[in-house]
């Protein structure tokens, strides 16, 4: 397996993942926060597919999912095309509130764009340095796992979100 095919395989579980923890929930549970500065089912859905679009659409150069199918207008929020939820207060997260079918197209939406940009790079690309500032500097690869991680772990905390509001059903 080529290192690409690795991270395909990574990114195409993502929708999946989001989908299973979002999927059959009900409104008080999209909206539900565990405390008053956590997230969302409806928030963590939207930032899943944001943070992995916007920066899969700087590496590859290319226009964001959530601008070319116009998303914000298809799911009615709010937010400025650059937001992708990092550092948002808890009233910003508050204010994510859109249809959860909506969200659960964009992620799969962003699932094509990325397996889209990863069929365009090779291992070359993937060892190019795209962050010099760091040490040591960040390559095109190390970021695409860092993305992908994100994603995983925000997943997770979905899942976990939703477990803990079935229980308490």
């Amino acid at each position: 397996m080529r290192s690409t095919e690795v991270l395909s395989d990574g990114y195409a579980r993502i929708p999946a993942l989001v989908r299973a923890a979002v999927e059959g929930a009900n409104r008080y549970e999209l909206i539900s926060r565990l405390d008053p500065d956590a997230n969302s089912l409806l928030w963590l859905t939207w930032h899943i597919g944001r943070e992995q679009d916007a920066q899969l659409a700087q590496l590859a150069g290319r226009e964001q999912v959530w601008v070319t199918g116009d998303w914000r207008t298809r799911t009615g929020l709010d937010v400025d095309d650059d937001d992708v939820g990092y550092g948002n207060t808890s009233e910003q997260v508050a204010r994510i509130d859109a249809p959860a079918d909506e969200l659960l197209a964009y992620v799969d939406a962003v699932g094509v764009f990325s397996q889209e940009v990863l069929r365009g790079f090779d291992d070359d690309a993937l060892d190019e340095v795209i962050d010099p500032a760091w040490d040591p500097p960040v390559t095109r690869g190390v970021r695409l796992v860092s993305i992908l991680g994100d994603a995983f772990e925000h997943a997770g905390q979905a899942a976990f979100v939703r477990g803990v509001l079935d229980r308490a059903r």
